[in-house]
C-alpha cells in the first residue's frame, strides 16, 4: 500500500486513485489523495436540499451504549494485551453535527481535544467469530462499513457485533470503484446497499465510504449518497497493515479524534495472521501513544428528525 496524504480542509476535488493488493483491500492510496475534513458540518441554510432517499432519510443511529470502558486486565491479558485508557464520556455537544438535506459532508478525523481515535472495519470478508469474542472481552468499540455482497453469505455475523453496540454503515454493494463507473452505477452501488444493510441491521447506515476512497470529494458521488440516505463520507487519517499503521502525516503520530481503517481480513490476507492477531497489533499501536478508542458514533449529531 502506498503513502497518501490528505489535507484536513473539506473539498470537491478529484486525485489519483491508487488501487491496493488484495491482502489490504480498500485502504491505501485510493481515497484519491482527496481533500477531506475535520468536520463542522455545512449549515442547512446555505445547503441546498438535496433529492429524497428512495429509503426514507437516515434515522439516527440505535441508543449506544455508555462510553466505552476499557475492559479489565484479565480480559487485556487473555489477549496479550495492555489495556488503553477508557474513553472519556459522550460530549454532551457532538462535534459533528450532520444535516438531512444538501450536500453530505467528507472528513476523516473529528475536532475533538479528548485524546481518542476511532476505529473502522471496512467490507466484511472475514468472518472470524474470535474476533467477536475478542470484542466481547475487551470492549472496544468499533464502526463497521460493510460491502453488500461480501456479507451477504453470513449476514448474521455482524449481527453478533452490532449487538455488541457496533453501528453498521455502507460500503457499497459488491466495491467497485466509483470514479469510474457512471453515475446511475454509482447510486445504485450506494442505494442498493442501503436498502440491503437497512432490511438486515434494522437502521439505515448513517455513514458512507467509497471503496479505497475514490470519488469521496466528486459531485456526483456526493449527489448520489445525498440520494441514497447516508449522511456523511467517511475517510481515514491511519490505516492498518498486517503488522503495523500507515500514517498521512509525516510524523507518524496519531491525533486526538483520527479516524483509523482496518479491514476483516485473515490469514489468506494477512499472511497467516489472524483477524484478532492484526487487531491486536493495531490496539497495541494504539497504547503506546497513550490514546483511547472512543466510538465514532458518539461523537456524531444525526439530523433532526
Amino acid at each position: 500500500m502506498n503513502r497518501h496524504g490528505r489535507s484536513r480542509t473539506t473539498a470537491y476535488a478529484t486525485g489519483a486513485v491508487v488501487l491496493l493488493a488484495a491482502a489490504t483491500g480498500c485502504a491505501g492510496g485510493g481515497d484519491s489523495g482527496a481533500a477531506s475534513a475535520a468536520l463542522v458540518a455545512p449549515s442547512s441554510a446555505t445547503a441546498p436540499a438535496g433529492a429524497a432517499s428512495p429509503q426514507g432519510a437516515a434515522s439516527a443511529p440505535p441508543s449506544a451504549p455508555p462510553a466505552p470502558a476499557a475492559g479489565d486486565a484479565a480480559a487485556w491479558a487473555k489477549w496479550h494485551l495492555t489495556p488503553l485508557p477508557p474513553a472519556p464520556p459522550a460530549p454532551a455537544d457532538k462535534p459533528v453535527k450532520l444535516q438531512r438535506t444538501g450536500p453530505v459532508p467528507v472528513f476523516s478525523e473529528v475536532r475533538t481535544t479528548d485524546k481518542v481515535v476511532f476505529l473502522t472495519i471496512d467490507d466484511g470478508a472475514e468472518k472470524d467469530p474470535a474476533f467477536v469474542e475478542m470484542l466481547t472481552d475487551l470492549k472496544v468499540p468499533v464502526s463497521m462499513f460493510l460491502t453488500r455482497d461480501i456479507v451477504k453469505d453470513d449476514y448474521g455475523y455482524f449481527k453478533r457485533l452490532q449487538a455488541l453496540g457496533n453501528h453498521v454503515h455502507n460500503h457499497t454493494v459488491d466495491h467497485a470503484q466509483l470514479s469510474r463507473v457512471a453515475p446511475e452505477k454509482q447510486k445504485s452501488e450506494v442505494c442498493d446497499a442501503q436498502a440491503a444493510l437497512t432490511q438486515q441491521y434494522g437502521t439505515p447506515p448513517l455513514l458512507f465510504r467509497p471503496p479505497y476512497g475514490d470519488g469521496a470529494n466528486t459531485p456526483a458521488l456526493n449527489s448520489a449518497v445525498q440520494q441514497c440516505g447516508p449522511k456523511a463520507i467517511v475517510l481515514w487519517r491511519e490505516s492498518m497493515q498486517i503488522h503495523d499503521m500507515q500514517y498521512q502525516a509525516a510524523d507518524k503520530k496519531l491525533r486526538p479524534g483520527d479516524i483509523v481503517l482496518a479491514h476483516f481480513r485473515g490469514p489468506k490476507d494477512l499472511k497467516g495472521e489472524t483477524m484478532t492477531q492484526m487487531f491486536g497489533e493495531l490496539l497495541a499501536r494504539i497504547q503506546e501513544q497513550g490514546f483511547a478508542v472512543a466510538r465514532l458514533e458518539d461523537y456524531i449529531a444525526a439530523p433532526p428528525a
